[in-house]
């Protein structure tokens, strides 16, 4: 791709489509998008990531053809955003019940007094729509990202996050550009700038806790030998783990529950160890950990979850001697 066309202009159009504006400001500060459903935050097309563009002939067509929002591509436009969102009734965990909160800006600002930082405030931000209007409105805050990092998605209400309603999109994530629109309780509600700043540089002691910790060393397996049983059960285990370790996101979840349920199934009737099986799978999760909000707690409960459907159902074996 020319870079020189990706900054660039098409010919202006008398009434030019909805939301072509927004992906075309967003693609001349060089940040990959791609389109997604109308009034809507989820894709339009697949793999949104290797699909985003800033080639502004290319976007003049996408967003011709429907009223489009506008994805960015955090990972290749180079940004982390910090995605702060109000309580919405939510009662506030105990760690912050206390310090009266009640939005993601009030979190991220005693997190930085934690740190003995000044609140990250001056950059660029985009106010999101709420689910009910204001004052139940969000703030995107855009950050660079540091260069040579591989940095986490996090969810601040899944426990992986920096605090309460304080997400992050980063390297696997995007986020909703400024001028998008989503429909709230019927109405029209628009993604839009309130400090049109230079994008800051995230904050080092972000960049700290945002950073994936080492992986783990595998655990070693003591899987049985000997017997056509025992070779069926161990290329079981490595079968069940390959699928877990190649899941693709958006099939993590469902992909390491069946295999942990037909791994179960083998507990069941006696023929491998529990604890075996969940932690062939626990290594394997690990190759995901820290990528588009997935972590340790989660993989450990769906492979118990897993494990508990298939102890119910053992898997017959009766066409293997010993």
């Amino acid at each position: 791709m020319d870079p020189r066309r990706s900054a660039g202009t098409p010919a202006r159009q008398q009434n030019p489509p909805p939301r072509l504006n927004a992906a075309l400001a967003a693609a001349r500060r060089g940040w990959p998008v791609f389109p997604l459903h109308p009034y809507s935050t989820f894709p339009a097309v697949e793999d949104w990531d290797n699909a985003a563009t800033t080639d502004a002939d290319a976007i003049t067509e996408i967003w011709s053809q429907a009223a489009y929002n506008v994805g960015i591509a955090c990972r290749r436009a180079g940004l982390v955003v910090i995605d702060l969102d109000p309580a919405r009734g939510s009662p506030a965990p105990p760690e912050w019940a206390d310090l009266g909160v009640t939005h993601g800006r009030d979190v991220l600002r005693i997190l930085a007094q934690r740190a003995g930082e000044p609140e990250p405030v001056n950059t660029y931000s985009v106010i999101t729509p709420g689910k009910t209007g204001p004052p139940g409105t969000g703030e995107h805050r855009y950050f660079t990202a540091p260069a040579g990092a591989t940095l986490r998605n996090t969810a601040g209400d899944r426990g992986n996050g920096l605090g309460w309603h304080v997400d992050t999109r980063a390297d696997g994530g995007f986020v909703v550009a400024g001028g998008s629109v989503r429909r709230v309780n019927g109405r029209p509600r628009l993604y839009h700038v309130i400090r049109d700043l230079p994008v800051a540089p995230l904050p080092r002691w972000l960049v700290t806790e945002l950073t994936p910790p080492p992986p783990q060393p595998r655990i070693p397996l003591q899987l049985p030998r000997g017997t056509r049983r025992d070779a069926y059960v161990r290329a079981a285990v490595v079968n069940e783990a390959a699928h877990v370790e190649h899941a693709q996101p958006g099939t993590r979840a469902d992909t390491l529950f069946a295999a942990a349920a037909a791994l179960g199934e083998l507990v069941g009737n006696g023929l491998l160890d529990e604890q075996t099986a969940e932690t062939a799978l626990l290594n394997a999760a690990r190759h995901h950990d820290g990528v588009q909000n997935w972590n340790s707690a989660e993989a450990r409960r769906h492979v118990r979850n897993g494990l508990e459907r298939g102890k119910a159902n053992p898997r017959p074996l009766d066409g293997l001697t010993a």
